[in-house]
Formats: structure tokens, sequence, C-alpha cells
């Protein structure tokens, strides 16, 4: 069962929110009117999906959301009736999985929400493929810069130096960028 957290300033659409939620098995384990103090509030309630409903995202609500999805990322459904595109579109660089304008019915929102939940895991996704391929090419750019040195320094061609570089990570039972790290930092102290 999803624990799910609710925030909306309007009680008459959170009432509603809340029924469709818990008729569709969804546990709703925290209430709020607003984004304000929403980092502390996730961090205490650890809600699985975030719902807001608002007339119109504001600015500050969406540097909240922003905040949030950078630092304990979750889902979050926007339910609201502003269908701005430039709105939409901050929206969900802030980190709203699903915008929805003007569809609140109790029939759709676990249809909804399973649209948000699998938008928010493929972003994930592919987010942590980028900082894997980001960490990636920096190690290649540091064991490069340490080739470069015993190139430099020994007279080896490229092949050796690779080679003389993986056969000290071997040697040593560490990481190659970890070697051309310490080769780089011996190589600045004797400069």
């Amino acid at each position: 069962m999803l624990r799910v957290m609710l925030i909306d300033e309007d009680d008459e659409r959170r009432a509603i929110l809340k029924g469709a939620l818990a008729d569709s098995g969804y546990d709703v384990i925290a209430q709020t009117s607003g984004t304000q103090g929403l980092h502390g509030a996730v961090t205490a309630a650890s809600p699985d999906l975030i719902i807001i409903g608002t007339d119109s995202p504001s600015r500050d609500s969406l540097e909240d959301i922003c905040s949030l999805s950078k630092n304990a990322p979750r889902p979050i459904v926007m339910f609201t009736h502003d269908g701005d595109g430039e709105k939409i579109r901050e929206a969900i660089r802030s980190g709203v999985s699903a915008y929805v304008v003007d569809g609140l019915r109790g029939e759709r929102v676990s249809h909804v929400i399973d649209v948000a939940i699998a938008h928010f895991e493929a972003h994930q996704a592919l987010k942590e493929e980028v900082e894997d391929l980001q960490t990636k090419l920096a190690e290649r750019k540091i064991v490069e810069r340490a080739k470069g040195i015993l190139m430099q320094k020994k007279n080896y061609g490229e092949e050796e130096a690779y080679r003389i570089l993986r056969k000290m990570a071997m040697d040593r039972n560490m990481k190659l960028v970890q070697v051309a790290e310490q080769l780089i930092e011996m190589a600045n102290l004797l400069i």
C-alpha cells in the first residue's frame, strides 16, 4: 500500500482527493495545506508519493518542490486548474511527475498515480545513468592525464603507459582511477 502525503489549501478538494485515495487503497499518512516547510514534512512522514491540489502552482511552491526533488525525490502528482503551458513546463522542471488540469475525478486518481510513478521511475533511471556516465567520463579524464604524465616523463607509448597503470592497480588491489589520482598527486608534488 502506497503511503501518500496530501497537500491542498482547499478543504473540499482535499476531502475529495482523500476519499478517492482511500477508495483506491492508498494510505494518506499526512495532510497539509501548503508546500511551505515541505522538505521537513516529507522527512518526518516519509511518504511514497506526494499529491498536490492547487488552483495554480505558485513560484514558491515550485521552488519548494524543486528543492525536495533534488534532496528527497519522490513521485509528485499535481491537480490544478491552471493549464498555462509555461506553468506546466515549470512544474515538470521542478520535479512534478504528473500535472493534471481539471481532471480531479475519483475514478481517475489511481490511473494518474500509476502514470506518475512510471514517469518518476523512468526519470530517476535516466538521471542515474547520466550521473554514472559523468562519473565514468571524469574518471577517464583522470586516467588519460596520468597516462600523459607517464608518456611525458618516462617516454612511454600510450598503450605501454596504460598497461603500467593497470598493472599498478592490480598489484595494489586498487581501482585504475585511484592509481591514476595518486600518480597525478605525486607528479604535482615534484613540480
